[in-house]
């Protein structure tokens, strides 16, 4: 037993001293680089990486594939707009009314999904995301259907939070804690319980897991990650639009996490970084942007087939030796 625990009190350590090395740059960034574009999109990246962590919880702890994200992220978007501009709800209550109903749908649909496996896993939650797009699509009244609507700003003491540098620390806080609990839950009963699952889900079983309610513990995680990050994407942006339920962006949280590496949050917020930054460095090549997008993503599943962070840890360690 000696073993296993040792490997185990190692990965938490190497995860807490990721973890500081990330708050390192979050603190550094903004005295480096503090223009507002870089700030806006950093933020930008803080929160699509919150996302991911949550995807890489279900997809790299627990080994569930799911195309559903992004109706997640648009419940959590949603609801802060809708909430505050059809039915006067405070924003703040409003983001927080999301992540609570993201969380219950999470629940209700994963119950009976769940039980399905690999591919027919992936296509049942790609129609719960298709649903929710549909939903927000056809509901004018409500959502503004294609052409998207306004969000409400956020306000302290009477000020609205437009600043991009004060989202950036918004959303670098709601990531740092975001990656911390992930940390936190992988060394957890229930993180051990979902890596025995990723590993088999009869040995698990046969060793007590209960299969089924980890599985479905994962699933919710997850959806909170996703609203919460919706949500303060729409609290930035002021605006939102149905794409943000959309098939394509559930397919980016998917390549986000394989992309950097599933096995940990910090693959998972590379990726989001990969992602997120490409579509603006290839800004001038705007008709080539999908076809370096998409190679870079091909040679990422031929040459590292583990994610970018594992083979740079794999790497590292070489040279130490």
């Amino acid at each position: 037993t000696g073993g296993p625990r040792m490997k185990a009190l190692q990965g938490s350590g190497a995860g807490w001293r990721s973890l500081a090395l990330l708050v390192v740059i979050v603190a550094l960034l903004p005295v480096v680089a503090g223009s507002s574009y870089v700030m806006r999109i950093a933020a930008l990246v803080w929160i699509m990486g919150l996302a991911a962590i949550g995807l890489h919880i279900l997809m790299g702890m627990a080994g569930q594939i799911s195309l559903g994200h992004a109706g997640f992220f648009g419940i959590g978007a949603y609801a802060s707009a809708v909430l505050p501009a059809r039915y006067g709800v405070p924003v703040m209550v409003a983001a927080l009314g999301g992540i609570v109903l993201a969380g219950l749908i999470a629940y209700l649909v994963g119950k009976p999904i769940l039980r399905l496996k690999g591919h027919y896993l992936a296509i049942a939650t790609l129609g719960f995301s298709l649903l929710i797009g549909l939903v927000i699509t056809s509901e004018v009244a409500l959502t503004g259907g294609p052409d998207g609507m306004d969000v409400k700003r956020l306000s302290v003491a009477g000020f609205a939070l437009e600043s991009p540098i004060v989202w950036y620390w918004i959303s670098a806080a709601l990531m740092i804690a975001g990656v911390a609990i992930a940390v936190v839950l992988r060394d957890s009963p229930t993180g051990r319980a979902l890596r025995a699952i990723l590993d088999s889900e009869v040995a698990a079983a046969s060793m007590g897991v209960d299969v089924a309610r980890r599985k479905l513990q994962a699933f919710v995680i997850g959806s909170v990650y996703a609203a919460v990050a919706g949500s303060t994407l729409a609290l930035m942006n002021g605006f939102i639009t149905p794409d943000l339920a959309g098939f394509m962006t559930s397919v980016e949280f998917v390549a986000m996490v394989v992309i950097g590496g599933a096995a940990t949050p910090f693959g998972a917020l590379v990726g989001a970084a990969l992602l997120t930054l490409l579509p603006q460095l290839l800004a001038s090549f705007h008709d080539y942007q999908d076809i370096a997008v998409g190679l870079i993503i091909m040679l990422s599943m031929i040459f590292l087939r583990q994610g970018i962070v594992p083979a740079l840890g794999q790497l590292l360690r070489r040279a130490v030796k």
